[in-house]
Order: structure tokens, then C-alpha cells, then sequence
């Protein structure tokens, strides 16, 4: 094996009693072009994912972190290209708001740091090559998904990215979901390697 690629996904809140962030990223393959693949389903808790995704880059030292969330407003997959500091002021599943305000506890200073990744290439490359189809977005939404991806940045910003998902069937299926993602993970670790 070449490494690690950590593949996270949300378990259930709010409307989402079946998170299809989760159900997708289940469906994963254990290995990815020689990469074993680490699979854990995140709470929807600030919390966790403040004591939770350092050590996961500590335990794995990763090749690339990917994070996906589901969106009620997404009919594509979409890839955020940045994540903000501060401005989280809606509570976590369990009614929770950050230990530090409306800010990301992560060490980073930057108000806004950007993916490392080019995502618009990999967004071209779904389009034109898949039956999921992709767009880029800007606004992660400031709840858990761009926490998560604003701490994971935080760390290195050059191996993570944050995936959004459209609920189950509205219109792509778990498994075209997870087929999706598995191509941008290949997309990016060629990146990586060019």
C-alpha cells in the first residue's frame, strides 16, 4: 500500500435520519489505486470534530481527507472550494454550539482558507465523463460541513477537500453517489502525483 485516504461522512440530524453522505461513502472500496481507505462516520457535533479529526491525521498520516456532508439545496455533487473561521452560530445535532463562540477552535488564523486541490478540473472531468454530474461552490454553509473542512485545512490544505452530496434519490442513488466520489479521490491523488 501506498498510504492512507480518509473518506468521512455524517451520521443522522435534523431532517436527515438517513444521511447520504454516510450511505455513500460506506460503499466505498477498501483500496483505491494502492491506498488503503479509512472510512469513519462523523457525529454531527462540533465536539467531535474538534477532539476527533486531528487524531485522524495524527493515527493515518493521510495522502488526502476527504469530507462529505449531505445538502437539501444540492442536485449535483459539489465541491467547495474554502472554508471559513467563524460565523457558526447554528447548534450541532445534540444542541451544541463551538467552545469557542461562533468560531473553529483549528490553530489557523486565516478568516478563509482555500482547497489546495483544483477542484474546477475535477468538476470538468465528472461533467464530461460521468452520469453524476458536479459544480464548485463557495459557501460550505457554515454549520459541521465547513467546520470539518476549515479544520481539516487548517491542517493541510494541499491534501483536503469537502464534498456535498444531494439527498438519496434526489437524483442519484448511494451507489452512483459513491461512484462519484471515488472518481474525484482518483482525480485528485493524480493531481497530487503530476
Amino acid at each position: 500500500m501506498e498510504g492512507n485516504i480518509i473518506v468521512t461522512g455524517f451520521g443522522p440530524f435534523g431532517v436527515h435520519q438517513v444521511n447520504a453522505s454516510w450511505q455513500s461513502v460506506k460503499l466505498l472500496p477498501s483500496e483505491i489505486d494502492g491506498y488503503n481507505v479509512i472510512k469513519e462516520e462523523v457525529p454531527v457535533s462540533y465536539e467531535f470534530v474538534d477532539s476527533k479529526v486531528y487524531s485522524l491525521w495524527e493515527k493515518y498520516n493521510p495522502e488526502l481527507v476527504i469530507h462529505v456532508g449531505v445538502s437539501s439545496y444540492a442536485n449535483k455533487i459539489t465541491l467547495e472550494r474554502c472554508a471559513h473561521k467563524e460565523g457558526y452560530v447554528r447548534c450541532d445535532h445534540f444542541g451544541n454550539k463551538p467552545s469557542k463562540g461562533t468560531e473553529c477552535i483549528a490553530k489557523s488564523l486565516e478568516s478563509c482558507i482555500q482547497v489546495g486541490i483544483n477542484v474546477e478540473n475535477i468538476c470538468d472531468y465528472l461533467n464530461t465523463n460521468l452520469p453524476v454530474k458536479a459544480c464548485v461552490s463557495e459557501n460550505a454553509g457554515r454549520y459541521l460541513c465547513e467546520y470539518i473542512l476549515y479544520t481539516s485545512l487548517s491542517i493541510d490544505k494541499s491534501k483536503t477537500m469537502f464534498i456535498h452530496v444531494p439527498e438519496l434519490g434526489k437524483p442519484y442513488s448511494d451507489k452512483e453517489l459513491a461512484d462519484g466520489i471515488l472518481e474525484i479521490i482518483r482525480c485528485a491523488l493524480k493531481q497530487k502525483k503530476a
